[in-house]
């Protein structure tokens, strides 16, 4: 199955500040490891994320959604704070 790729409008937010060679990283692990097989890339997430899932990228996390034959991704930040402020995210979008 070949997947369409989509960002959260922050997503672009979230890589600004980051150094080119983590930038490179993540991108380069989105198109060979998430984009080819998004069920393999990651593990699934729970409670206020349950219906996402995870992608390791060194000390970096890619969190996305596997929406049929789209990847929605939603966040990319450091281990130490991406879970909640992936979960802000989401709660911002309820409202």
């Amino acid at each position: 199955m070949t997947y369409r790729l989509l960002y959260h409008p922050l997503v672009a937010e979230d890589i600004e500040g980051l150094p080119e060679n983590i930038k490179e990283r993540i991108r380069t692990a989105i198109e060979t490891r998430l984009l080819p097989d998004p069920a393999r890339a990651g593990r699934p997430l729970r409670q206020s994320l349950i219906g996402h899932r995870k992608m390791r990228v060194g000390d970096f996390r890619v969190i996305y959604r596997v929406q049929g034959d789209r990847i929605i991704i939603l966040k990319i930040g450091h281990r130490k704070d991406v879970y909640a402020k992936a979960g802000a995210r989401l709660d911002s979008k309820r409202t």
